[in-house]
């Protein structure tokens, strides 16, 4: 299957007609490191796998940069491409700490995989800056958008994109989870070696806990979502210093930590 298919629907506008439509693609992605499987999650196929496995690799803490992966490769099973391969510098000695012997699925990521308590041991709060005038924040929106190919056809897919302190796109990966396009986004910049140039993380749905997480990973300081953060991702960013917004729809948002990275914000009107 590719990243999406097409079906024959009936269509109702004011009468009916039967027609082509696109539907969005959903098939299991297994994650094999040293031969055991890591995880397993539904992901939309032909869109990023490697990119999403580097950036699991670095959200759930098993790397910390590009030179630490020595291979992914696909591996055919059952006729399809479903399964990558990781080879990493370092392999962990052993899996029992990992806890990742599990279904991951698309829509609620790697739920319960740490706690506050552990991403603290491993995550450092992050540093003050950049900052980002009002009117390039606004702006975000509709460059992902023109990015959003399989959206535009499908409207089924969740997207992820992540921005430079100027504004400008680095990269839009979609997915029919949003902790997948996240993964991948994160990914895609982490093997082409441009990562620490993201600065805006911004996706489609909701901003959790591990949307939090993943950014925070990433050294990402500031995450934009067009729906509302969790009462997690809300402790999460005070705790590290994340810039958190939510509800960003037609150029108005919440803001509900980091005010001081947005530079012309104190200036509007309240």
């Amino acid at each position: 299957m590719g990243p999406s298919m097409r079906c024959r629907v009936l269509r109702w506008e004011q009468g009916t007609r039967w027609h082509q439509d696109q539907v969005v693609g959903e098939e299991p992605l297994e994650l094999r490191l040293s031969g055991r499987t890591l995880a397993v999650t539904l992901r939309t196929p032909g869109t990023g796998d490697f990119d999403l496995a580097a950036g699991f690799l670095l959200a759930e803490g098993l790397i910390q940069s590009r030179e630490e992966i020595l291979e992914l490769r696909l591996c055919p099973k059952e006729g399809s491409y479903n399964v990558v391969e990781i080879r990493l510098r370092e392999p962990p000695s052993s899996f029992e700490g990992l806890e990742r012997h599990f279904f991951v699925t698309s829509a609620c990521g790697v739920c319960g995989r740490a706690g506050l308590e552990q991403l603290s041991r491993r995550l450092n709060p992050l540093p003050p800056g950049p900052h980002i005038p009002l009117e390039r924040l606004l702006s975000l929106g509709a460059s992902m958008e023109a990015g959003q190919r399989l959206f535009s056809s499908t409207g089924g897919l969740h997207a992820a994109a992540l921005f430079d302190e100027r504004g400008e796109l680095l990269v839009v990966r979609e997915d029919i989870g949003r902790h997948n396009a996240v993964d991948k986004a994160i990914g895609a910049l982490l093997l082409q070696g441009r990562l620490e140039q993201a600065k805006i993380l911004f996706v489609s749905g909701r901003s959790g806990f591990e949307i939090a997480q993943k950014a925070l990973a990433a050294s990402i300081p500031i995450v934009v979502s067009v729906s509302a953060p969790s009462s997690l991702a809300l402790e999460l960013a005070q705790e590290f210093g994340l810039t958190l917004i939510g509800f960003f729809r037609h150029h108005r948002f919440n803001l509900y930590t980091g005010a001081d990275r947005i530079l012309g914000l104190e200036a509007q009107p309240t």
